[in-house]
């Protein structure tokens, strides 16, 4: 596997599961309307796996390093990686009661987050451990900043 396929897929898998748990918890948080929730899943799923996608292009760019093919082997990979894994936390959202689902994508995501985090271990020869830990504190605080900014914005008048 190409050296840019695997820095698109590795991107948009990450940011997809960071971007669409924050999503989740946070609109979940607000509105506690599961209607609003999978809006916010798929509108994530479309407008920010092309604006990620978009920012690898400009990113992989700026390098002189890569030729064109491998630029948009980044770019498309960045996009299918982002909008297939952000498009899977709406499964549990479609099937099942908001709270219910909730419950099911944080195990969704964590399970992903840990494979990427065995994956990069495996791939640099240091400690899953300490990889993993590093992921679940960052998504752990991904999920706390998103349920009290979308608790803390639902008291709010407009």
């Amino acid at each position: 596997m190409k050296a840019t396929f695997k820095k698109g897929i590795g991107f948009g898998l990450t940011s997809g599961i960071i971007t669409t748990i924050g999503t989740i918890i946070g609109l979940n948080s607000g509105t506690h309307s599961k209607f609003v929730v999978i809006i916010g899943v798929v509108i994530i799923a479309i407008s920010d796996a092309l604006s990620d996608a978009f920012g690898m292009h400009v990113s992989e760019e700026t390098s002189k390093k890569q030729t064109e093919h491998a630029i948009w082997e980044a770019t498309c990979s960045t996009f299918l990686a982002k909008s297939i894994f952000a498009a899977s936390f709406i499964i549990p959202l479609v099937f099942f009661p908001l709270s219910t689902a909730i419950i099911i994508s944080l195990i969704w995501g964590l399970i992903l987050i840990i494979a990427v985090s065995l994956f990069i271990s495996k791939k640099q020869k240091i400690s899953p451990s300490k990889v993993i830990v590093k992921h679940i504190l960052i998504t752990a605080l991904v999920i706390i900043l998103t349920h009290y900014i979308g608790k803390y914005l639902s008291s709010l008048s407009f």
